[in-house]
């Protein structure tokens, strides 16, 4: 999976709710370029969410292909983010792209990656960008072991760890649910 090294993304399912929430950091290089950039787009009238990671040109592609995807396939996420990565790895435009994705409906959270995978990742948590592995860790722990945090509450900890530890993230979060 590509490396992407721009933010970090992290989605959990959690006692039937759905949160996805991103850092707002945005760099060019070495430098900090924006602090507050909203990474997280809902889709289908607020019934599919998704954030980005990676170029920030090439994630509102994606999200412009993805969001024609889904309206080709009736609003079904999964049939419309397979396509979408089928697109992304044939398409000579779209192979060019650094981004990824994470899409979230009520019922499931799916990774979507320029090398054409469509992942379904386990204990219903996903994380995208430089402080993925940060996120993700924390989350995991929070769902074990704080089981009375809210998916929202989890999400917004997790991140405010990562962006403890990751340049690439900061504590502008944006966060956003389905139930």
């Amino acid at each position: 999976m590509t490396k992407i090294r721009s933010t970090t993304v992290l989605a959990i399912v959690h006692n039937g709710t759905v949160a996805i929430g991103a850092d707002g950091q945005a760099t060019m290089g070495n430098y900090v370029a924006k602090s507050n950039v909203k990474k997280i787009r809902k889709l289908q009238d607020g019934g599919i969410v998704t954030g980005f990671a990676g170029s920030t040109a090439d994630a509102f592609t994606l999200l412009e292909r993805f969001d024609e995807k889904l309206n080709s396939y009736g609003g079904n996420m999964k049939r419309a983010a397979i396509e979408l990565a089928k697109d992304w790895r044939t398409d000579r435009y779209l192979r060019k792209l650094e981004a990824m994705l994470i899409t979230a409906d009520k019922n499931e959270l799916l990774v979507v990656s320029g090398t054409g995978d469509v992942l379904e990742p386990d204990n219903q948590i996903a994380a995208i960008g430089s402080g993925a592995m940060y996120a993700q860790s924390a989350a995991y722990a929070l769902k074990k072991h704080a089981s009375h945090m809210s998916a929202e509450e989890i999400v917004r900890e997790s991140l405010n760890i990562a962006a403890d530890i990751c340049i690439y993230t900061n504590h502008n979060l944006v966060v956003e649910t389905i139930s």
